[in-house]
């Protein structure tokens, strides 16, 4: 790799990298923080394990409605402004959350959160295409997505101790919903100032490097259009409707295990509301490095799907492991066996649009895997509340969290190899 290739490769990513980390690290603990409250929440609102599933999940329904069109205006407009719009609408509608009263206040809360925080993540993944070459990407989004652990890694202690507090006669759970709204409001208006749009109006880089990355990505561009017959042929092409399916069932897993982690660590354990909230955290510690690490061995190989596929199996082993044990700590290792597989398959996917398409249509594609997929974090911890209320164990919900795990490696498997499969 030549001086400048290098040079430029390390500005951009300690330019934009730890940025967009922190702004995921928001998103994520204002979209799961809910699985810390909920542990008092649904006792003080007397809300069942079906109401709180359907409440958990109905986000990803206002989630999806902006999905695509925030994907191509961040390819066509502007990321730093989108993004920053995003922010500071979710915030506020996060910090309301925590003065609902009932179901239907909470449904609504929900939904608006998600049409409030729709276009974030894949505006993102479509942004990071601006700036990162193809055997850059998939560690690029590693870095970037790594951010989903850390959340959780920190956003337990965090949660324990705003749990605690009982201000103005509010419960600890409100203020946990309201002081985690307040971040993103004002990374919002950071944003706005400190993003750039595209390497072409980076003064942060020299002309040098300027011209290095514009090139390598306008190269990428002109040899890698294939598939870009148009926008809406781009959505009924047979490997895009795969990952879409396997997308969809990742997060029926991710948001199916990660909202309901708490609740059947609690189960299983009998802990207090706090010890959990602690304990929950600890499957993510090794979930960070995974992650990592699958992106660094997926752009060091350029394999995609293993490296997709292997970790939704590993996760639905970890997952059988919990339904076979009723010791505490076996089951804490079986749940962070799970929690690596379920995170640790995102890099690598997230690397495989830009295999089959580019430009507007792989930004379009981008929004429709993200927003059709989502739908699975509706179906996800609905699933888990209803089986459990029926069943009245978390045995049931659990099978299907595994079920949508294998069935998502398969169809990651299913997308058929190309001779440059290691190029997205």
């Amino acid at each position: 790799m030549t001086p400048i290739a290098e040079r430029t490769r390390r500005k951009i990513t300690r330019r934009l990298i730890p940025f967009l980390f922190v702004l995921y690290i928001i998103s994520y603990l204002d979209r799961v923080n809910l699985s810390y409250a909920g542990l008092e929440m649904t006792r003080e609102l007397h809300f069942s394990n079906e109401v709180f599933g359907f409440g958990a999940g109905i986000f990803f329904l206002g989630y999806v409605l902006l999905e695509i069109p925030g994907s191509i205006l961040v390819e066509l407009w502007s990321a730093r402004k989108w993004i920053a719009r995003i922010l500071l609408s979710w915030g506020l509608v996060a910090a309301l959350t925590g003065l609902i009263h009932t179901k239907q206040e909470f449904f609504w809360a929900r939904f608006l959160l998600g049409v409030a925080e729709a276009g974030f993540f894949p505006g993102v993944i479509v942004y990071l295409t601006h700036w990162f070459r193809a055997e850059d990407r998939a560690k690029a989004v590693g870095m970037f997505m790594a951010a989903i652990p850390v959340s959780q890694i920190l956003g337990s202690p965090i949660s324990a101790g705003l749990m605690k507090i009982h201000w103005l006669g509010y419960a600890g759970w409100r203020w946990l919903l309201i002081l985690e709204g307040v971040p993103a409001i004002v990374f919002g208006i950071i944003t706005l100032y400190y993003l750039t749009d595209r390497p072409s109006d980076a003064k942060w880089l020299s002309d040098e490097e300027r011209n290095w990355i514009t090139g390598e990505l306008d190269r990428e561009r002109s040899v890698g259009a294939k598939g870009t017959s148009g926008v809406w042929r781009a959505f009924f092409q047979r490997d895009v409707i795969l990952l879409t399916l396997a997308y969809f069932c990742g997060n029926s897993i991710s948001y199916g295990f990660t909202l309901w982690l708490p609740k059947m660590m609690q189960k299983l354990s009998g802990f207090s509301a706090f010890e959990v909230t602690l304990l929950a955290a600890i499957p993510f510690v090794a979930t960070w490095p995974f992650m990592l690490l699958m992106g660094w061995s997926s752009d060091r190989t350029r394999e995609r799907r293993w490296h997709t596929a292997g970790p939704l199996f590993m996760a639905a082993a970890g997952l059988g492991v919990t339904r076979i044990t009723d010791n505490v700590w076996i089951g804490l290792l079986a749940f962070t066996l799970a929690g690596m597989g379920i995170y640790g398959r995102l890099p690598a996917f997230w690397a495989l649009p830009n295999a089959l398409l580019s430009g507007t249509s792989a930004a379009a594609v981008i929004g429709f895997i993200n927003c059709f997929g989502n739908i699975g974090g509706f179906v996800g911890p609905y699933a888990v509340g209803f089986l459990t209320d029926k069943t009245g164990t978390y045995a049931a919900g659990v099978l299907y969290l595994i079920g949508s795990a294998l069935l998502g490696g398969v169809m990651v498997l299913l997308v058929r190899p190309r001779k440059q499969e290691a190029l997205p």
